[in-house]
């Protein structure tokens, strides 16, 4: 990765943003920035350097890991700890704007940092300027993202070994995220979703004690993280012989996916690919049940800009990874999703690790 691009790239944007300093405290941009993959840290950018807080736990990992960015290893709260290095400047009459995070900073944590600075420097809530950057991938993270989604796409053969009348949600989720551990997954991208029948129309059904009824819908919705980096996919099969009713509404779904799929490409809007799903929906009576936008970008966090949904400006632009994933819930009845990874190409794009998606019938 090249975090000393990334770097220089931000220091930059803090001219154009009227920063002197940006105090980076999320973690997945902490990551994005200099590849330290721990729980406690803060990385101080200015336009001379940057340098990398972190506690004692990290001495060895931080070293390891963090590259562009010299490393003060602390005692307190890292953030705090970048915010007093801020404030010694004062003695060099050294002030000016300080860039914060909002998300990413409690209300206590801001009340902590503004008494550190006593308003020598003035702390102001900094553009998303990481998060735009982060919104198009590079080639190493489309490849890291693949992978991911390779391994991902491998869990659902266990899946459909294991679904069967009677047996437990979470049983078939359990077996799962044990074979992504025994593949080298660092963990799972979100608490996997497996909802059967009447379940199957809760969105984010996630995976309870209920069992696998005789007849009805399985949605299956999981995704690991490797290196980092989350996949994310969803198939739904049919437990028991499947009705017209239910072939039908599976073959609107997988539909809509397609067009959303067809309808991606370079300087298409958010908004455009959501309404290129809704529309087959709308024609076949079901977008009223389709509760949710069509998709989202992923990387080194399961939900990243842009957000495909109504209204959403955001022009796609080659090298954004997003996923694509209509779906129609009826209450108390049914429901069904499918969903794949998708990178905007320069004439399109590309489904990644794609699979066959006909209704399956266990």
């Amino acid at each position: 990765m090249d975090h000393a691009g990334r770097q220089r790239s931000l220091q930059a944007a803090l001219g154009e943003n009227k920063l002197d300093a940006f105090l980076v405290t999320h973690l997945p941009n902490v990551r994005y920035l200099c590849g330290f993959t721990g729980s406690a840290g803060a990385l101080l950018i200015r336009e001379s350097g940057a340098t990398f807080f972190t506690d004692g736990r990290y001495v060895a990992q931080a070293r390891e890991e963090v590259s562009g960015a010299r490393i003060v290893i602390v005692r307190k709260a890292p953030a705090l700890a970048a915010a007093e290095s801020i404030a010694a400047l004062r003695r060099r009459r050294v002030a000016g704007r300080l860039g914060i995070e909002p998300q990413a900073v409690t209300v206590g944590q801001r009340e902590q940092i503004s008494a550190i600075l006593r308003g020598q420097w003035k702390l102001v809530s900094a553009p998303p300027l990481l998060e735009r950057a982060r919104i198009v991938k590079d080639k190493d993270e489309i490849r890291l993202i693949r992978e991911a989604i390779e391994l991902g796409a491998g869990l659902f053969k266990i899946a459909r070994k294991k679904i069967r009348p009677g047996i437990r949600e979470v049983e078939v989720a359990a077996a799962m995220e044990y074979q992504a551990r025994r593949e080298g997954a660092e963990g799972m991208s979100f608490s996997t979703i497996i909802a059967a029948g009447k379940r199957s129309a809760m969105v984010h059904g996630r995976a309870s004690e209920a069992r696998i009824p005789r007849r009805g819908f399985v949605v299956c919705d999981f995704g690991v993280i490797l290196k980092g980096y989350c996949s994310d996919r969803t198939r739904t099969v049919h437990a028991g012989s499947a009705s017209r009713i239910a072939r039908q509404m599976y073959a609107a779904v997988l539909e809509a996916q397609q067009a959303a799929i067809a309808s991606v490409g370079p300087g298409v809007s958010a908004a455009e690919v959501d309404a290129a799903a809704r529309k087959v929906l709308r024609r076949h009576h079901l977008a009223r049940y389709f509760t949710h936008s069509t998709g989202h970008g992923l990387g080194l966090e399961i939900h990243e800009a842009p957000r495909l949904a109504f209204g959403q400006t955001q022009r796609l632009e080659a090298g954004m990874v997003i996923t694509i994933e209509p779906g129609a819930y009826i209450p108390g009845k049914q429901g069904v999703r499918i969903e794949d990874v998708v990178v905007v190409t320069s004439k399109g794009c590309e489904v990644l690790t794609a699979t066959d998606k006909e209704l399956i019938i266990i």
